[in-house]
């Protein structure tokens, strides 16, 4: 099969907008690193090491994707040249290579997204259950308050 010059051409714009993503990505989950060691710092994080665990496992997972990216990228620009220069059976090996490392990227994509996703769960399973516990706290209190005040109206 012989491929045109144009054809690995057509991965730049969809590549660019990935790494554009991975690194939105990487950069939310910096800002998440840096709000949970200030709060850190301030003692306000009772049980971080599942969440440090996690957020380990991301950016390791972001930057595998970002360099899979990147390098998709450049044997994606290696093929073109390859191509240009009349080299059509290394320029479609390279080509090859360059599809099979953007196929990796998207997969270690899916992997981080189901890791960030299973993440904001477990936090929102802890707001519910805070929520519940601050209600039955409440709701006990509440009626304690109007148990003190009927006896201080009796007194």
């Amino acid at each position: 099969m012989d491929l045109a010059l144009t054809t690995p051409a057509l991965l730049f714009p969809a590549i660019s907008l990935l790494l554009l993503a991975y690194t939105s990505r990487f950069l939310a989950t910096a800002q998440l690193i840096r709000g949970l060691s200030a709060n850190a710092r301030e003692g306000k994080v009772p049980k971080a090491s599942l969440q440090i665990k996690n957020l380990k496992k991301r950016v390791d997972l972001i930057k595998l994707m970002q360099l899979m990216g990147v390098l998709s990228l450049l044997f994606c620009t290696f093929s073109m040249f390859l191509l240009f220069v009349e080299y059509r059976y290394f320029g479609n090996i390279i080509f090859g290579i360059s599809l099979v490392l953007m196929c990796a990227s998207l997969i270690t994509a899916l992997i981080e997204i189901s890791i960030s996703t299973n993440a904001i769960e477990a936090e929102l399973d802890g707001i519910k259950k805070y929520s519940k516990e601050y209600k039955r706290t409440n709701t006990k209190k509440n009626k304690l308050d109007k148990i003190e005040e009927k006896e201080d109206s009796i007194d």
